[in-house]
C-alpha cells in the first residue's frame, strides 16, 4: 500500500457583515378598505367568544366576564342575549357589510329586541322585516 497524501477541496460561501447583507423587498401594499365593521358585528363576535369562554370552563359565569370585560352584569347579559339569535341570523350579523358613512341602520338596540322572540321562525320573520323597512315588527305569543 502506498500512502499518498488525499487532497480535499471545497469552497466556503463569501461571509458578509449584517450590513451587508441584501435587504427583504419591501411588502405590498394591502389595498385600502373603505369604511368599518359595524358594532353590531363585532358585539355579536363577542357573544360568541364569550359562550365559547364559559363552555370551555375558562370562566365559570357571566358575573366573572363581567369582572374580567371591566363592564356591569347587566352589559354582558344583553351581549350575550345576541346569542338567542338564530343561527343563520348571527351568521348574517356578523358579515354585515361595512360602514363607510353615518349610522348602520341596523342597530344591537334593534336585534336584542328580535333575540327575544323565542321560537326561530319568528325572529327570521322580523329579522327580514328588520332589513327591508329599518324597523323591527315582533308579535309575542
Amino acid at each position: 500500500m502506498t500512502s499518498e497524501p488525499l487532497q480535499v477541496t471545497f469552497t466556503l460561501p463569501n461571509r458578509t457583515r449584517a450590513t451587508e447583507r441584501p435587504k427583504a423587498p419591501e411588502p405590498k401594499p394591502r389595498p385600502a378598505i373603505e369604511g368599518s365593521i359595524p358594532r353590531l358585528s363585532r358585539v355579536m363576535a363577542l357573544a360568541i367568544t364569550f359562550n365559547d369562554l364559559i363552555a370551555c370552563g375558562k370562566a365559570q359565569d357571566l358575573a366573572d366576564l363581567a369582572r374580567l370585560g371591566m363592564v356591569t352584569r347587566a352589559r354582558i347579559t344583553q351581549i350575550m342575549d345576541l346569542t338567542m339569535l338564530a343561527p343563520d341570523i348571527q351568521e348574517e350579523v356578523l358579515h354585515l357589510p361595512r360602514v363607510t358613512k353615518g349610522r348602520p341602520p341596523i342597530t344591537e338596540l334593534k336585534v336584542r329586541s328580535i333575540a327575544k322572540l323565542l321560537y326561530w321562525p319568528q325572529q327570521r320573520e322580523a329579522w327580514q322585516a328588520l332589513k327591508r323597512t329599518g324597523t323591527v315588527v315582533t308579535q309575542h305569543i
